[in-house]
């Protein structure tokens, strides 16, 4: 634990002209055993985590992690996913990954800073045999936009990455992703009342919290379960629940993770991407319950700030015939499935369809599902972009079995042909 404080204090220290390089570290605990770790500093101040596997095959996984987490990164921010994604260095992937140069929210950034860590690599190692670009969750929406802006052909006529791996992810765009974490909002304030408080000055909503406001996530879990009721409701609160769940069409178990980005995370949008104003807004929602409907605040989003945020984060699906795979379960409440049937969408009308396969895990869990699928999913796209098949439910249930040997766990599918129901559906329509 000293000679790996120790190295992190290094990199933190050095200049910027010594840090853009990968030099050897301590790996973090957990990983398989024999795994060499390097790390470094981009030129934007991004720390850089590689790890290599004893035996590696050659295929390299450029990772974007999800979030965005909004604390400051640090030299240890990557480990995090590194440990979470240990089965693919067990299946002989080497890993690159970038903390990004700042916390928050930057989709368009976060792409650059991939690249960049894509570029280290390379650098100290050589060209991958296969590289995969995989994003989790938001970075799964980051690395939609990286494929579509930083992999153009290079002088030898082959392009930075040669597949994508979409697991869990935010593929609808980011002016579309959080629309019922607005509807949550405007529903919260019309159930429960507390979120401005009637003694605290009004704020838009859309807006999170004004840049000068304390509140702590501490404080908006005790708001919430003031008018919930948290583990031991009364009916009053419960119905409370029910009326949120029902306005947001939010899950019940994940209205307080969809509150806490719809309050730290729209800061932190209007902070970064929008310059303070709201890109977010209800003014053209209806409502299920007409009585709700009637008494539910409306907002509108700038249009402005809309476009600002559509030219950061929202994908354009002009990747090129690069092999995709998503990979989402079915009832995630924090990314719903159909934010799968978007990117479809998104895909379909660019052209670029037929390079795109979805395949969805009868699972609930949005972070990590059963471990088997992603070495069973980065294996099968790793055929497909060789000149293989393209990955369909079968072929994945076949391969996840062969692996849970390796990596306990269930390999649960939905049937093949099952797909979602468009985004569309999904979220509150319009007037």
């Amino acid at each position: 634990m000293a000679l790996r404080a120790a190295l992190l204090a290094a990199l933190l220290l050095a200049p910027a002209a010594a840090r853009a390089a990968l030099e050897p570290a301590a790996c973090p605990a957990g990983l398989p055993a024999g795994t060499e770790c390097f790390r470094g500093r981009d030129a934007q101040g991004a720390f850089v985590t590689a790890a290599r596997p004893p035996g590696a095959h050659g295929g390299l996984v450029v990772h974007s992690h999800g979030g965005p987490r909004l604390d400051a990164p640090t030299a240890a921010t990557a480990d995090e996913d590194l440990l979470r994604f240990r089965e693919f260095l067990s299946e002989g992937w080497s890993w690159v990954q970038s903390s990004r140069r700042r916390g928050g929210f930057g989709v368009a950034m976060g792409g650059e800073d991939t690249e960049a860590a894509r570029r280290l690599y390379v650098a100290r190692f050589g060209p991958p045999a296969l590289t995969v670009a995989h994003g989790q969750s938001y970075g799964a929406l980051v690395t939609a936009l990286l494929l579509e802006r930083h992999n153009e052909p290079g002088p030898d006529g082959r392009r930075p990455y040669d597949a994508a791996l979409l697991t869990s992810g935010v593929l609808a765009g980011a002016t579309r992703a959080y629309d019922m974490r607005m509807d949550l909002r405007a529903a919260f304030q019309a159930i429960c009342g507390t979120h401005p408080g009637p003694e605290e000055e009004p704020y838009h909503l859309a807006l999170g919290l004004p840049e000068e406001a304390r509140m702590t996530p501490a404080d908006l879990r005790a708001r919430l379960e003031g008018c919930t009721g948290g583990a031991a409701p009364t009916p009053a609160q419960a119905a409370a629940a029910r009326a949120l769940s029902a306005a947001s069409r939010v899950p019940e178990r994940a209205l307080a993770g969809h509150l806490n980005w719809a309050t730290f995370g729209f800061r932190d949008v209007a902070r970064h991407v929008t310059q303070g104003r709201p890109a977010f807004g209800n003014d053209g929602v209806r409502y299920a319950d007409p009585a709700l409907d009637a008494r539910i605040p409306r907002f509108a989003a700038d249009p402005e700030a809309r476009a600002a945020l559509a030219a950061d984060a929202d994908p354009t699906g002009r990747t090129g015939a690069l092999p995709t795979l998503v990979l989402h379960g079915a009832g995630d409440a924090t990314a719903f499935v159909e934010h799968a049937a978007a990117y479809a969408a998104t895909r379909a009308a660019a052209g670029t369809g037929g390079s795109l396969a979805a395949l969805f895990a009868d699972e609930v869990e949005h972070s990590k599902m059963s471990a088997p699928l992603y070495p069973a999913a980065l294996a099968l796209l790793a055929e497909w972009a060789r000149g293989g098949p393209r990955p369909g439910h079968a072929a994945l249930a076949a391969r996840c079995a062969a692996m849970q040997s390796r990596h306990p766990g269930e390999c649960r599918l939905m049937p093949e042909g099952w797909a979602p129901q468009p985004w569309e559906a999904r979220v509150n329509a319009p007037r």
